[in-house]
């Protein structure tokens, strides 16, 4: 049974993204003698954390180098779906229990594909921008656009990875007037109304949209490829909120260039944050944001109380939503 709530001591590795100074960390500091630090250096984390009980981290790394640093740790809690980050087997060796959170961002990225998606295909700040630079006031009619804009009723979205995320973004598109095409590994079980399951090729050539919701893994790594993107409509759009490492960047560049889609939009990319830059910031029709699709703070509140729920649960000596053992 893990030592008394009141002895128990909680470090928080990188807690500025979860919480960067809108949401309490109160609930948690009542389980126990509670550390926080806003951002954690790998070399930086055997000191701030050795004494350590809990440990919470997002993208903090807890590899088995760390990890053999840290000899009093009973529990990780990953504040996020992902757990890349974290020596899976070296824990589990040690019986420490690696605890994630799913579920907490499914509205919040799901809102976050149809931003982008507006975007490119209404073309709101070109426009706002035109306005501001005087060409309103330049024309003869009472209205103009800069190019054709497309209605999202009648088009096809393709999603690739239909869990929570993906069935939401699904429910979306219909309240458009969208059909919905989808990749799923169980297309029985998760069957719903007016979705029609294909393979991938088909999905990204019937497709006017494609949005990527598949976990990274290594059987998926750059699955969208020259040969995929090159069946897409010149006039398809490609939406990436899932992981950066699903596109073969380079690739989606060259399609870009060529016109073999209209355009692209990403909230994540190969590596992050990008300090070498990437070779699809000078892409055209290529909208990129900072991987902050989950991060409004209603989904953040819903992360940081599953957290404090992970936390209760090990401390009863029920730990749940266990990734490793």
């Amino acid at each position: 049974m893990p030592g008394h709530p009141a002895r128990l001591h909680i470090v928080v590795l990188d807690g500025r993204t979860l919480n960067p100074g809108d949401l309490s960390w109160n609930k948690l500091n009542a389980l126990g003698r509670l550390t926080v630090y806003e951002y954690s250096k790998t070399e930086e984390i055997p000191l701030r954390a050795k004494e350590a009980e809990v440990v919470l981290a997002n993208k903090a790394l807890l590899g088995e180098q760390q990890l053999a640093q840290l000899p009093r740790l009973r529990c990780i809690c990953v504040t996020a779906s992902g757990y890349n980050n974290i020596s899976l087997e070296s824990a589990r060796k040690r019986g420490i229990p690696v605890c994630n959170a799913v579920g907490y961002g499914t509205d919040s990225v799901a809102q976050h594909v149809f931003a982008l998606l507006l975007t490119l295909s209404n073309q709101v700040a070109a426009h706002h921008a035109s306005v501001q630079q005087g060409r309103w006031g330049q024309i003869d009619d009472f209205c103009y656009t800069l190019s054709s804009i497309p209605e999202l009723a009648g088009k096809t979205m393709g999603i690739y990875g239909f869990g929570r995320i993906g069935q939401k973004v699904a429910a979306i598109a219909q309240a458009f007037g969208m059909e919905v095409l989808a990749t799923h590994k169980h297309p029985e079980r998760d069957a719903r109304p007016g979705i029609g399951f294909v393979g991938l090729e088909t999905l990204f050539g019937q497709s006017d949209v494609v949005s990527l919701h598949a976990p990274l893994t290594e059987e998926n790594k750059g699955i969208v490829n020259a040969a995929l993107l090159a069946r897409m409509k010149p006039t398809a759009y490609l939406i990436n909120t899932g992981r950066g490492g699903l596109v073969d960047e380079p690739a989606l560049k060259l399609a870009l260039q060529s016109a073999q889609l209209a355009g692209a939009a990403l909230d994540v990319l190969s590596s992050e944050p990008p300090k070498q830059g990437n070779v699809l910031f000078d892409a055209p029709n290529c909208l990129i944001t900072p991987h902050m699709a989950w991060a409004t703070r209603e989904a953040r509140q819903r992360l940081m109380d599953i957290t404090v729920e992970n936390v209760k649960a090990f401390l009863r000596g029920e730990p749940r939503n266990v990734v490793n053992l």
